[in-house]
């Protein structure tokens, strides 16, 4: 019978101690992604993995507890300054919530960025049918 070894992931440290909160609002879901500088998600977390259902998972409450979450599975990285991009069109207060956990986290925010897609009308649409 062959012994099964174990392996362990090499946890590597973040340069300068900066990375990226990267949290994504929709009117179902809440989902923040840590990341460093180069892009490579160091952790994620979102509302529908903490165990909320329905419209609960939308809350400024919850966003909250999603940023503390992914925060405290990051702590691991040695990340002390970050970016935060905000993506999507959730509830004001539902932002305004998360953006204040990252800084009540004891991260210091060095830029807040929006990256919501901007609508421009799209390609132009087909000819009117003649019949």
């Amino acid at each position: 019978m062959a012994v099964k070894k174990e392996t362990k992931k090499k946890k590597i440290l973040v340069k300068n101690g900066e990375g990226a909160v990267h949290m994504q609002f929709s009117a179902n879901n809440t989902v923040v992604t840590v990341t460093d500088k180069e892009g490579n998600a160091l952790a994620q977390c979102s509302a529908g993995a903490l165990g909320n259902r329905g419209a609960k998972k939308s809350t400024p409450f919850v966003a909250q507890q999603v940023v503390e979450t992914a925060l405290k599975n990051a702590a691991n990285f040695g990340i002390s300054k970050v970016d935060v991009y905000v993506k999507g069109a959730g509830v004001g207060t539902t932002r305004e919530s998360a953006i204040r956990a990252v800084a009540a986290a004891g991260l210091q925010v060095t830029m807040i960025k929006d990256v919501s897609p901007i609508a421009h009308n799209g390609c132009r649409p087909p000819k009117k049918r003649r019949l």
